[in-house]
């Protein structure tokens, strides 16, 4: 060994290469094919993703799409009004619904266009819910009574639909403003029950100038027939005269607006209803009617 092969060996230094230094960049050197990844350990609570299962082949049992005319047993059966969904639930896991003579106990079951339903040992036919909005005029009426001279609040509606309807609450003849028509039967009970939660606010026509000392009786409660009636609020409208009243009240009946100014010596010339839950007379003419929208109806059904 001589000296050079010596210090070289000792200082760890690789032998200097003979080729000259260039400074262009090398080329990338081709990437190897990678293997398949290995799989991490897992930890207690981490699960192992789950490879993707191939499509089953569709048999010719498969149950076909449903079409958009298909309706759920529980919703077909509270569309006739004979009871709820959440009712009809139980009546159906009970054994009581038959679809084309056969017990339905599972839910979920789809009801196509054509199907019998059989509810409890009756036949059922359902209705479309409909709720229409009228801005009534004077001289119609709400009672089924033949009057002469009067007419019924129905003519007004008759072309919106075909089904029967009849309205939420009374209002004679003389009484104008909102009314809500339906056949949606619990929908005419709720507001038909005296422990309202929804306000109506009608505008009222006296005879003579409201005092200050009854307007703050009536603001107070009036007792009728025995009956306590508390009111919400009661105001003098602005920039008309004080014959013209606001009342705000949780009843429906109209009958209740009039008692009220008429126990105090007052005759009621004129009562517009000009809020009904929430509903109001905007862009609906006195004479006309629309429909409700799907919010308006849901509000309703809250309130």
């Amino acid at each position: 060994m001589n000296k050079k092969d010596g210090n070289n060996k000792k200082s760890g230094s690789r032998p200097t290469s003979s080729r000259p230094s260039s400074n262009k960049p090398k080329p990338a050197m081709p990437k190897r094919a990678q293997g398949p990844k290995k799989v991490k350990p897992t930890t207690e609570g981490d699960a192992p993703k789950k490879a993707a299962r191939p499509a089953k082949p569709t048999f010719q049992n498969s149950p076909k799409p449903l079409k958009s005319d298909d309706i759920r047993l529980n919703k077909y059966i509270s569309n006739s009004g004979v009871c709820s969904r959440r009712d009809a639930d139980i009546y159906i896991q009970s054994g009581n619904v038959k679809v084309n003579g056969e017990v339905i106990t599972e839910m979920g079951y789809k009801v196509k266009p054509g199907d019998v339903v059989n509810f409890d040992g009756a036949t059922l036919t359902p209705e479309r819910k409909e709720y229409i909005l009228l801005n009534k005029p004077k001289n119609f009426t709400t009672s089924n009574e033949d009057d002469a001279d009067h007419r019924n609040v129905l003519e007004l509606v008759r072309a919106a639909t075909n089904v029967k309807i009849q309205p939420i609450g009374r209002m004679d003849k003389n009484t104008t403003g909102l009314l809500v028509f339906t056949n949606d039967t619990d929908m005419v009970r709720k507001f038909s029950l005296p422990n309202q939660k929804s306000f109506k606010i009608y505008q009222v026509s006296l005879d003579k100038n409201l005092k200050y000392e009854d307007l703050e009786k009536i603001s107070s409660g009036v007792t009728l027939d025995g009956h306590k009636l508390y009111v919400d609020e009661v105001t003098y409208i602005d920039n008309e005269p004080k014959t013209e009243i606001g009342l705000k009240l949780r009843t429906s009946n109209v009958k209740v607006v009039r008692a009220i100014f008429e126990s105090f010596q007052y005759n009621v010339l004129k009562i517009d209803r000009v809020s009904f839950a929430g509903l109001t007379k905007k862009n609906l003419p006195r004479g006309n009617w629309r429909f409700l929208t799907e919010q308006e109806i849901i509000n309703l059904k809250n309130v």
